[in-house]
């Protein structure tokens, strides 16, 4: 059975492909992130969907590698009669989405076998295959596919699947290319596989060379980046949290959500990422992205949008499809879009005080916005959420979140003492300011412990309090501030990782089971060890975290330190983001470029 960290992702900034170490993509969803996946072979079996060149009798290949600074993927095999490597990628689209699948010769004699096996809607729906003009072409419902090699190869129907054999040289190559467009249009302009590869390099090398980060680790740092590009979609500049849906957050287990939307909570860590590194127009983009989805009343302002900034996104389940390792049931869409967060009010706000701070260009009405989204804080904040963490077992108090609202008031109010020109409730706005804080103070501090805790009056800890020095709540040097990172070290830890809330506070998520240590916040414990002064320990613990990633540097969403096995959506651009933004917060001095 494959694991996570078998895969790797290539894309074309619209949607993304994952690729197993035996050669297979098993999962892809065409025109977008969100769309429904033509290969769902990574949540079920060969017959939802997969596309395996490889050769014959080969099982795992004998190394991987992404081009230096690009994405696009070489795979090598090693056999008895010769060496064989595939190179694959999706480049940058013009009309239509394509998949390129390159077999060069490296060695001897090899004969390789191509299985394309696709299945529409999520693998429950057969195509029916034909040839024409020298391609095989797939159709079912609104889906069509088209198939060509170059040079042609043989080609015919097997078991359901359109399979190739042919045997390679030393030197010689065949590419595959697979495109898709709805089947109502004409077949899009056919693209040259083997000038797709050299644009689509010169391209990744030309945007990874502007990385203005320079210091130790930068390789890790730059595959960071360039995952958090191809998990853009360029039409929007919306960042999608990951390419995946229902990969689990426990072996086996019911903890399996769809992460191919857009979530607010990632958009301040997100915009520092960017900008620090020297990606003023990527982040721009999200900046506007954040405006066109948060448009509308503060009172509708969701965790989470589509794309495009699209906000109903129906949860659903796919029954025909088993689950990745049998993790049941298959999600689509995610009911926690329907959440009450209020921290999302203080990340909205903080991420446009931090492109106003940065000279990103002026948008027309972004302080008119900022002054609603205040005021609607001046009584919401008083409620219970369901927090960052999107628990679905009840409403708390959630102290995180009451920061949150404090971020949202303090960068308000800092904005009209820096630009009194500005129309704003100063006072108003202080007072609110510091009725939060002297609330979470009091309500949300456990004194005999000397650590503040998950929610107003409760025993369990969470990992976001490790911001609170972060946002600027308190200084790092706040003896509360040192007794919660203590603490949350301590009793969320696992072999020095960290879990984000109490593993066995079912009562908290209302779910059975428990998870792995959660990435991101690993990362956040990194950096507040390094505000506080204990920087040999964060850069310890940084170092165990670039350890974890698999072995073309990608990270998903958590960790399981017992099975030694990478856990939840893949790759996470949450964590990816807290790679970098803890590289810069730990090197950044010896690395600025």
């Amino acid at each position: 059975m494959h694991r996570i960290e078998d895969y790797a992702l290539i894309g074309d900034e619209q949607s993304a492909a994952l690729v197993g170490t035996d050669g297979s993509v098993d999962w892809l969803c065409l025109p977008r992130f969100d769309s429904a996946a033509c290969f769902a072979r990574l949540l079920g079996d060969e017959e939802n969907g997969h596309w395996r060149i490889a050769p014959v009798g080969a099982d795992r290949c004998a190394r991987r590698a992404y081009r230096k600074d690009t994405l696009v993927l070489d795979t090598e095999w090693e056999t008895p009669r010769g060496a064989v490597r595939v190179t694959d990628l999706m480049p940058q689209r013009h009309l239509a989405p394509d998949l390129v699948r390159i077999v060069r010769g490296v060695r001897g004699e090899v004969t390789v076998r191509s299985t394309l096996r696709l299945r529409f809607d999520y693998g429950s729906v057969v195509p029916w295959v034909r040839r024409a003009d020298g391609h095989r072409v797939a159709v079912a419902g609104p889906d069509s596919a088209w198939l060509r090699s170059v040079p042609e190869v043989d080609t015919r129907g097997e078991d359901r699947a359109t399979v190739s054999e042919f045997t390679v040289r030393e030197g010689e190559q065949v590419a595959f290319v697979l495109t898709w467009h709805p089947s109502h249009e004409p077949r899009p302009p056919l693209v040259d596989p083997y000038s797709s590869l050299r644009h689509s390099v010169a391209d990744w090398r030309a945007w990874a060379a502007r990385c203005r980060y320079d210091g130790p680790h930068r390789d890790a740092v730059v595959r960071s980046l360039i995952t958090l590009k191809a998990l853009t979609y360029r039409p929007t500049g919306g960042i999608v949290a990951a390419p995946t849906t229902s990969l689990p957050e426990e072996p086996g287990g019911v903890r399996n959500w769809d992460y191919r939307f857009c979530w607010l909570r990632d958009s301040t860590l997100t915009l520092n990422a960017l900008l620090a590194a020297g990606y003023k127009e990527e982040a721009e983009a999200w900046r506007n992205w954040l405006l066109r989805a948060v448009a509308g009343d503060p009172a509708d302002l969701q965790i989470m949008y589509g794309l495009a900034g699209e906000r109903r996104l129906p949860e659903f389940e796919l029954a025909w499809l088993p689950g990745f390792g049998g993790a049941a049931p298959v999600r689509v869409g995610n009911d926690a879009v329907n959440q009450l967060q209020l921290d999302v009010y203080g990340e909205v706000v903080d991420s446009l005080a931090l492109a106003r701070r940065s000279g990103l260009s002026v948008q027309p009405d972004v302080w008119a916005l900022q002054s609603v989204l205040l005021d609607f804080l001046r009584t919401a904040w008083r409620q219970p959420d369901e927090g960052l963490w999107e628990v679905r077992g009840g409403r708390r108090h959630f102290v995180h979140s009451k920061v949150m609202v404090w971020v949202a008031a303090d960068r308000a109010v800092r904005a009209l003492e820096e630009s009194p020109e500005l129309d704003g409730d100063l006072e108003g706005w202080r007072e609110l300011r510091d009725e939060v804080h002297r609330e979470v103070c009091e309500k949300g501090y456990d004194p005999a412990r000397n650590t503040f805790t998950q929610a107003y009056g409760s025993r369990e800890l969470d990992a976001a309090l490790l911001l609170i020095p972060r946002v600027g709540f308190l200084p790092p040097d706040d003896p509360r501030v040192l007794g919660t990172i203590d603490a949350v070290h301590a009793e969320l830890g696992r072999d020095g990782l960290v879990h984000r809330y109490t593993p066995d506070a079912d009562a908290v998520d209302g779910l059975p089971g428990r998870e792995g240590t959660f990435l991101v916040c690993s990362f956040w414990l990194a950096d507040a060890l390094h505000m506080t002064g204990r920087t040999r320990e964060a850069r310890e613990l940084f170092e165990r975290l670039l350890g974890l990633a698999n072995d073309v540097g990608l990270l998903a969403e958590e960790y399981d330190p017992v099975s030694g096995r990478l856990l939840g959506n893949f790759p996470q651009a949450f964590s990816h983001i807290g790679l970098v933004n803890t590289a810069l917060a730990l090197f950044g001095d010896e690395g600025a470029g």
